[in-house]
Parts: structure tokens; sequence; C-alpha cells
């Protein structure tokens, strides 16, 4: 059975639309790779939690990315399929233990032209959760739903392109930056159901070094 105290978002999926969520739509002309992330919420020791994953930082793109554990969705598979073949993959999750309670709107990542559909989840029975694939993931966290939505944690993030977007520090030691697609649909989804404290100028952090992919001379647009 799901807690009382997911249900704002229970209620927030059956009326959220694409436009609560972002301003990037396709174009009519594109035809966008498709994938699926898993939105977790679990109960741990420090209380409602997501559960995100980061990136291996060797790898040429997104390095050391906190994200939703997630990917691309495999021909004849649904959103809620890949997006739990995923997290399996990445960490260890045992999908049996999820109740999948809805599907946000398709969002599209205009850099990759990824058009990805977050799938929210129930951490209905718990299983360890670990990096599965240490040549993607350096580290899985479990983030208190608490330091997503209250005004210690929040900061505004700076790419060097000149982009600025909402933010987070995580991890044991709030060193860890939370920043781009993910953390987008966070401040949104967490603004969209009454979560998120009102934070009038959370302090600016740039993008660390070594989240920034390598891109060609002349190439342009932000990971997200």
């Amino acid at each position: 059975m799901r807690p009382d105290w997911l249900r704002p978002v229970e209620e927030a999926a059956r009326s959220i639309t694409v436009n609560d969520l972002t301003r990037f739509l396709p174009p009519d002309d594109t035809d966008p790779r498709r994938g699926a992330v898993l939105v977790l919420f679990g109960e741990g020791d420090r209380g409602p939690d997501l559960l995100l994953t980061e990136r291996a930082h060797h790898m040429r793109s997104h390095p050391g990315q906190v994200s939703f554990p997630g990917g691309r969705i495999e021909p004849d598979e649904t959103p809620r399929e890949a997006a739990l073949r995923e997290a399996a993959e990445e960490t260890g999750l045992d999908p049996t233990g999820v109740d999948v309670f809805a599907e946000l709107p398709e969002l599209w990542l205009p850099p990759s032209n990824f058009a990805v559909t977050p799938v929210l989840g129930w951490w209905e029975r718990e299983s360890a959760v670990w990096a599965a694939q240490p040549d993607e993931v350096h580290e899985v966290h479990r983030v208190p739903v608490s330091e997503l939505s209250g005004p210690h944690h929040r900061i505004s993030v700076r790419h060097p392109s000149g982009w600025i977007g909402p933010g987070y520090l995580i991890g044991p030691d709030n060193d860890r930056v939370l920043w781009g697609f993910t953390a987008g649909i966070i401040a949104r989804l967490f603004d969209y159901v009454g979560w998120a404290d009102e934070v009038a100028d959370p302090p600016m952090h740039d993008v660390p070094d070594h989240m920034l992919q390598w891109r060609p001379p002349g190439a342009d647009g932000v990971p997200r």
C-alpha cells in the first residue's frame, strides 16, 4: 500500500502537463529517440527518498552526472518495462518490489534529441541497490525528499554556455551536484505538488569540471 505522503504525487500525475515540466517541445518534423527513467520513491532510514544514480566519471557522455536510473526503450518495450529493466541493470534493483503507479508526460531533451518518459514508482518491497554496472554507474544514492524540498540543499547551477538552472547538493558530504534534466524534473514536480520551500536566491555553483562532457570545436548545447 502506498503511504499517505505520496498521495500528492499520485494526484499530480493525473493533471500535470508537459508544459508544467519543461519549456522544450519537439518540433513536428523531429523523430526523437525514445527513453524512460524510473522516478522511484522509497522510505529509508532518513524518511521518504528518491533513488538516483551517479554516472561513471570516465564516460564521454554526461560524466559524473546524477540522474534517475533509465535509458533507451528497446523495440516492443513499453516505457514502464524499459525503466524497470534499466534500473535493475544499473542498480541491482528487484523490479518485482516496485509498484508503478503513473507516467509523466514525455519530455524532450534537445541536445541529444531524446524523448524521455518519467515513470513513477513506489518502492513497496525494498531490495539492496548498488553500482551494478561500474563501467557506467559510479555510485547509487538514496536522497531524502526533505533535502530536495527544503532550502538548505538548493542551489542554482551555471553551465559555461551561460545556461542557469535549478540544482541540489546531495551525497553524504553534500558535495555532489545534481543539475540539468533530472534536477529540472524534481524542481518542477515538487513545486507542482506543493513540496518545494520557496528559496529566493539560492547560491550559484558552476557545473563541476568533471561533469563537462567533451565536445568538438564549434559544438554547442547543454547536456541535460
